[in-house]
């Protein structure tokens, strides 16, 4: 069985660096912690251990079975974090020190001046954390059947985790975080959007800055973040043998898809057998790796493109009612464990609009670079359908780019 550890080594990296000398010697905290990093952008492990087929729990995959090379055959940088007893908590892997208490809803413009203004803990340089940053905090050992919550996708022993309002008609999983990336793009033809992670129901998804109809502003949680600032920012070198390398997280991706849409099983098969500059670790990439390298700075919308860097090549496809100019769901390993049979869904990422069907209208919902999830399999006659409250477009056959280690 393949594994792959992606180790703390020796590049040091501050928490933060932007407290005043008088800061310092008020603070409770009055050193920050040095961290030695080997690549400023870390990817945290999704902690997944337990194996899945296309629909049930099984004990065990194996190297040539069926269903080889999903999340828990292999293991990463494991989450580890450390409460410092003064509101905030530090995760080891990625350097950043968090807020551990997101408290009531605010707006999006409201958690830019919470950020601006608060001492917690001592410091003064925090910030509204990017959707890459925020998204560094998800697992998914989480759970969630349709609208109820029922675990969460963060790890509760250190961090405080709400869920909606249902007294005043909220759905428990109304549980968005801001993040500080808005959409490059409008989702339901006219919204100003902002990106934010859900973790309560495991997703990633564009939320109106403004309340549809009444124009008001719209309140979700918020977690504010500090220290390094390199988080989220990759480093991309093409290796001119049809791979590219991202140095800030230890990543090598293959820099063309797979060129067709196959089902889950059929994409983790592809990516074990890939065989590339003489490479033969592939893998098809886990949740957290995947979203790694999209572009939010990209929209089909707005720059013609994918999200993602243009180092990569991408297939273009024609969405649902046959309009060109539109990019693929690319599959991750990761089961996404949801609704009634959970463990039929895996994760995918929308490098292409995040489309769905409302009122009849095909229209971009989610945003391109959000995260969701289709079924793992599915006869290709009857994908792609409209599905859920936004008529997400599932396709099933979605497409591949694989990853491997830099160093292995």
């Amino acid at each position: 069985m393949k594994k792959y550890v992606l180790f703390i080594a020796f590049l040091g990296i501050l928490i933060g660096c932007s407290k005043d000398s008088e800061d310092i010697e008020d603070s409770q905290s009055s050193e920050d912690t040095i961290l030695n990093l080997e690549y400023p952008y870390s990817i945290v492990d999704t902690e997944v251990t337990n194996f899945y087929s296309d629909v049930s729990p099984v004990s065990l995959v194996s190297e040539n079975e069926d269903f080889y090379g999903q999340d828990a055959n292999y293991s990463g940088n494991q989450p580890s974090y450390q409460n410092n007893e003064d509101g905030t908590i530090t995760d080891n892997i990625t350097g950043l020190m968090w807020e551990e208490d997101m408290g009531a809803k605010i707006s999006y413009d409201e958690a830019f001046t919470k950020a601006e203004n608060s001492n917690l803990g001592g410091y003064n340089d925090w910030r509204v954390p990017t959707i890459k940053e925020l998204y560094s905090l998800i697992l998914f050992t989480g759970q969630v059947e349709g609208q109820k919550a029922v675990d969460f996708f963060i790890d509760t022993n250190f961090f405080k985790q709400s869920i909606g309002d249902v007294s005043i008609g909220e759905r428990e999983i109304d549980a968005q975080t801001w993040s500080s990336t808005q959409y490059v793009g409008v989702t339901m033809s006219s919204d100003e959007t902002v990106f934010g992670v859900n973790f309560v129901d495991g997703r990633i998804k564009g939320y109106p800055k403004y309340k549809v109809g009444t124009g008001n502003v719209n309140t979700m949680y918020f977690r504010m973040v500090r220290g390094n600032t390199s988080y989220g920012k990759n480093d991309f070198v093409d290796n001119g043998d049809g791979t590219v390398s991202d140095n800030a997280t230890g990543l090598m991706w293959q820099k063309a898809d797979n060129g067709t849409g196959l089902d889950w099983k059929s994409s983790l098969a592809y990516s074990e057998n890939l065989e590339l500059a003489d490479y033969s670790d592939w893998r098809l990439p886990n949740a957290k790796e995947l979203q790694s390298i999209v572009d939010y700075s990209k929209s089909p919308q707005t720059t013609n493109s994918p999200a993602i860097d243009s180092v990569f090549d991408t297939t273009e496809i024609k969405d649902p009612e046959g309009s060109s100019g539109q990019y693929p769901y690319f599959w991750t390993g990761t089961t996404h464990l949801d609704g009634v049979n959970p463990y039929s869904g895996a994760v995918y990422i929308a490098f292409g609009e995040g489309q769905g069907q409302m009122n009849g209208v095909l229209m971009d919902v989610h945003g391109a670079g959000c995260q969701r999830s289709d079924p793992k399999s599915g006869s290709s006659s009857a994908y792609p359908d409209y599905f859920g409250p936004q008529g997400d477009v599932r396709y099933v056959y979605n497409y591949v780019r694989s990853v491997r280690n830099i160093k292995n």
